[in-house]
């Protein structure tokens, strides 16, 4: 993915999620999907690449990125999030904004919380694209903790990259 399309990316996830996390009207469940207790929306897939339903209602842009959750998942899981989840939702990383869990047989369980999330969004991108440019998982997390450790919520507790 190209440095200018992420940008764009970027640009375009601000135009349409200009409000930070926070709890919005019940979602509309569907088989297979299931609602927490803070109304976030979780769906199971067969694998990672096979996007959750509750996304075709949303723009490509948001597709997008949860595309990029799911191809840095093992990057995304050292990274924390800035929005407030980890006291609202109980997620440990920036990944859990995307994905609960993919379980070893490839079956991956999505989380909507990312969908409304400006902040959520913003930290994968910037995620992503560090890790395209070479950067080390160590130096993604500085780089993240630096630009969000000042007029953000506080972080979810995730360790450290080992």
């Amino acid at each position: 993915m190209s440095h200018n399309l992420l940008k764009l990316i970027m640009i375009v996830m601000v135009v349409f999620i200009v409000s930070a996390c926070g709890k919005n009207a019940e979602p509309e469940i569907s088989h297979g999907q299931h609602s927490t207790k803070n109304g976030d929306l979780q769906e199971t897939t067969a694998a990672p690449d096979k996007l959750p339903s509750f996304l075709n209602k949303y723009p490509e842009t948001t597709k997008i990125v949860y595309q990029l959750a799911a191809q840095n998942k093992d990057l995304m899981k050292w990274i924390p999030c800035y929005c407030g989840c980890g006291e609202e939702a109980g997620h440990q990383s920036n990944l859990n904004c995307f994905i609960k869990v993919t379980k070893s047989d490839g079956t991956t369980t999505w989380d909507d919380h990312g969908t409304r999330c400006a902040t959520c969004m913003d930290i994968a991108i910037k995620v992503a694209q560090m890790n395209k440019d070479g950067r080390s998982a160590n130096e993604i997390r500085s780089a993240i903790d630096g630009a969000y450790s000042k007029g953000f919520a506080s972080p979810t507790q995730t360790p450290f990259p080992q």
